[in-house]
């Protein structure tokens, strides 16, 4: 049977019917013509077609305009069928160069449809348009308009299969960019207590969420044994309500429920609004992440957080093995240091003292955390080129003569031949303020005769330091003198000794060293 396409009674009034299948959304199809019967001829025609369990539902526009704003619109329209001679003789065609250059719109299949094929042939038409079918109206029969249905709607799947696993790649390239991004700076923090703090930020920009978090850590031994009720989960940094919570507060049941059963699966838990995160390291730690308020991380973020746990992993471990070795060798440096301390008869923890004066000192003259904690472990090695100084000259009470003093002068450069060797970024730090801490700003300190900014800074801060605990406290040859005297005699060497920049700082925070040296009492005692 042949269906007429060509009636131009108006059967029907209204724009847009819906067939629908009971389980799936169904394919939709653009209509555009200003005929009325064809409307309802070709949904009669297709009534009972289905491609993948999913019926049509047809969209009804009378014009190339109305098409438009159904184009613009609508999503997901698979089909249209466009009439040539609607508003005008070719008000289909610009349609359909509109569809394919202005909105940009390659998915939809688009079949070109007349009844009068002589004012658009075939031919030129197909050439000059990025359409997929064209039909006359005449030869539309039910089968062929079923067959170009079909035709149309299995290519228009298969695009946006495609389209879609494009999308996924790059929404997953996005993604493993986000990761990288929130890991990189993780590997730049040195201390465990900015890096869980860096770490809760990173999560939360990850994610793009503003939750309760916390990050603990408890011992993998502990936690393979079996018992992991009496397993120690140990609070490293939280934010929110956790922001404060002291490292020995018992934690909420729910939260350490979930804590011990990632624990117990060994792995990343999605449970109850919450996510939990297992980071294990070699070193013999295993470091949880707790977050609550999820409910809008998708299966895309879920696969983030577990590649961001394997590098959290990573930097974690490259933490530990750092601060073990810096550990180390700051432990050592102050052994040494103590050496020295003890062998010269020095006030008791002169050392460590200067060495948090230090610190504080290159915090106030913006110098970054990193730098400040590398001055604080170099410090104490200042002095250890004394180690060489013979008891006579070292230890004499009274004042040197020339050729003691020449004798002394050398210790700078014997630390610095000690420690010189190392490519290690702490003894290299030791190296330089061993060899420089005798320099004075004007030019007139020794080995070098070094002046000004031909000091490195950190040999101009633990010069201030030296001297403010030197007079602070009693020495084998001098009694310890009041705060006033020696801020008094440090203004003195202001410009001639000392950096009068950093020297000015130094006597306006005072405060901050004075607490330093207060907090030593009872070490001293």
């Amino acid at each position: 049977m042949v269906i007429d396409l060509t009636n131009k009674k108006p059967l029907f009034s209204g724009k847009k019917t819906t067939e629908t299948s009971a389980s799936l959304a169904p394919w939709k199809i653009l209509l555009v013509d200003d005929e009325p019967d064809v409307h309802t001829v070709t949904k009669l025609a297709l009534s009972r077609f289905k491609l993948d369990g999913r019926a049509l539902s047809f969209i009804n526009a009378y014009s190339a305009e109305q098409a438009k704003e159904f184009l613009i619109n609508e999503q997901d329209l698979a089909i249209a069928f466009i009439d040539v001679v609607m508003e005008t003789d070719h008000a289909g065609l610009e349609l359909v160069k509109w569809i394919r250059e202005d909105h940009k719109n390659k998915t939809i299949r688009l079949i070109l449809r007349t009844g009068q094929p002589g004012q658009a042939p075939e031919e030129d038409v197909i050439v000059n348009y990025d359409i997929n079918d064209y039909k006359a109206k005449s030869e539309l029969d039910s089968r062929k308009l079923m067959t170009s249905v079909y035709s149309a709607l299995r290519s228009y799947r298969d695009i946006m299969e495609i389209e879609q696993a494009r999308r996924a790649q790059v929404n997953h390239r996005k993604g493993l960019e986000r990761v990288l991004e929130a890991t990189s700076g993780l590997f730049e923090l040195r201390t465990l207590h900015r890096f869980a703090d860096g770490l809760l930020t990173q999560v939360a920009t990850l994610l793009n969420l503003d939750s309760e978090t916390l990050l603990l850590t408890c011992n993998a031994m502990d936690a393979i044994s079996g018992h992991m009720e009496s397993t120690d989960i140990k609070i490293l940094a939280g934010t929110g309500q956790f922001a404060e919570t002291p490292i020995n507060k018992a934690l909420p049941s729910h939260i350490d429920k979930l804590l011990r059963s990632a624990l117990a699966h060994k792995r990343c838990l999605y449970e109850d609004n919450c996510f939990v995160g297992y980071f294990p390291t070699k070193s013999g730690l295993i470091n949880l992440l707790y977050m609550d308020g999820i409910d809008k991380i998708d299966d895309l973020d879920k696969k983030l957080i577990d590649i961001f746990a394997i590098n959290v992993g990573v930097a974690f471990e490259n933490l530990l093995l750092n601060q073990e070795v810096e550990d180390t060798q700051s432990e050592l440096i102050l052994r040494l240091g103590d050496v020295v301390e003890s062998r010269s008869k020095e006030a008791a923890n002169h050392v460590k003292r200067m060495a948090e004066y230090c610190a504080q000192l290159a915090l106030i003259a913006g110098l970054s955390e990193s730098e400040a904690d590398l001055l604080r472990r170099a410090s104490p090695m200042h002095d250890i080129g004394k180690i060489a100084i013979p008891d006579a000259v070292l230890l004499k009470p009274g004042k040197l003569d020339d050729q003691e003093w020449s004798v002394m002068r050398q210790h700078p450069t014997i630390g610095y031949q000690i420690l010189a060797n190392s490519e290690r970024p702490i003894l290299k730090a030791a190296a330089i303020i061993a060899l420089q801490h005798h320099e004075k700003y004007d030019g007139s300190g020794y080995p070098a005769n070094l002046k000004q900014d031909q000091i490195h800074i950190f040999a101009r801060i633990v010069a201030i330091a030296d001297v403010f605990d030197a007079l602070s406290h009693a020495r084998c040859y001098k009694a310890a003198w009041p705060l006033e005297q020696v801020i008094d005699e440090m203004r003195k060497g202001a410009g001639k000794h000392f950096d009068p920049d950093l020297l000015e700082l130094f006597i306006d925070n005072i405060e901050i060293f004075v607490k330093v040296k207060e907090n030593w009492k009872d070490h001293d005692e």
